[in-house]
């Protein structure tokens, strides 16, 4: 599908998400917890923050400070201080990758000083009471994305093209991906996670043949040589993301074929093969990878079109 750039020349003018991740929806913009903040180069202007939400990406140069994703606003402390060193506390311009509160939970915060930008379904389910069928009060105007796009656009900054590209119906339905075309850095946001079985948000639009086709596409744009900023996990290369990509195939796969005879709580309890015993032991264990699948393809299993 050809896709639609729009370069963003504002620049000028502008500058004057399973139960356990319902509560981590619902507690994102609340809490007390300290937060510790890594600071890592991962290459040209380009940083990753990496605390306990998604992965933060930040481009430092000249003209300021471009950040990807905020984490929860317990932690907007800790991150302002990490951006300070960086060069700015506030940032110009802030991105979203996606809608849970694990990325945007410090919109609140940022919002006051940043330009918001994001996929058109992130700010319509940021607005939404029961989005994706779960309750959470919907973020005031300031931490509501004020720019917003249904294919792409990109943004020239700190001397580099930042192209953000919309992947439909993968982790969910407002996904982007942020390519530093200068800095030869990609920040996949939550269609990564680096090393572990994925969170695949079905009540918010996501699905795993979407997952499995975007990240397929990306395996054909992205330079061999770039580096990889996950939504969850460390910097990453590409062959670590054809690694990820070859597991969901696989295990969709094994679990598809013992469904022909077998029920959930079997395929379960036979668990998958002894090699994927480690992508099991981040976020979503392998009986819920399972069950995403089962429920995934149980549908059109037993109603063949």
């Amino acid at each position: 599908m050809k896709r639609v750039w729009v370069s963003l020349f504002l620049i000028c003018v502008l500058s004057i998400g399973s139960s356990a991740h319902t509560s981590l929806i619902k507690g994102a913009r609340s809490g007390n917890q300290d937060a510790a903040i890594k600071t890592e180069k991962v290459g040209g202007n380009i940083y990753v923050l990496i605390g306990q939400g998604g992965n933060i990406g930040v481009s430092s140069g000249k003209e300021g400070i471009l950040m990807i994703d905020d984490q929860f606003e317990r932690s907007a402390a800790q991150i302002k201080a990490a951006l300070k060193e960086l060069g700015s506390d506030k940032p110009r311009f802030l991105f979203n990758t996606h809608w849970h509160g694990d990325h945007t939970g410090g919109n609140t915060i940022f919002g006051a000083d940043s330009i918001i930008i994001a996929h058109t379904n992130v700010r319509k389910r940021l607005m939404t009471p029961n989005s994706g069928g779960r309750e959470f009060k919907p973020l005031p105007p300031v931490g509501l994305p004020s720019i917003t796009y249904d294919q792409g656009l990109s943004v020239h900054f700190n001397g580099e093209e930042v192209r953000a590209v919309h992947y439909a119906n993968g982790h969910t339905d407002g996904d982007t991906v942020l390519f530093f075309t200068g800095s030869n850095v990609v920040h996949l946001g939550d269609h990564f996670f680096a090393g572990k079985f994925p969170f695949v948000d079905t009540s918010s639009g996501g699905s795993i043949e979407g997952l499995v086709r975007n990240i397929g596409e990306l395996l054909k744009q992205i330079p061999s040589d770039a580096k990889l900023i996950p939504g969850h996990g460390p910097v990453s290369t590409l062959n670590d993301l054809k690694v990820y990509h070859q597991t969901i195939v696989d295990t969709t796969g094994i679990v598809r074929d013992k469904m022909k005879t077998k029920s959930l709580e079997q395929i379960k309890k036979e668990g998958l093969p002894e090699k994927y015993k480690d992508w099991g032991t981040g976020f979503i264990k392998t009986d819920a990878w399972i069950e995403t699948i089962y429920k995934s393809y149980s549908t059109s299993m037993t109603n063949p079109k």
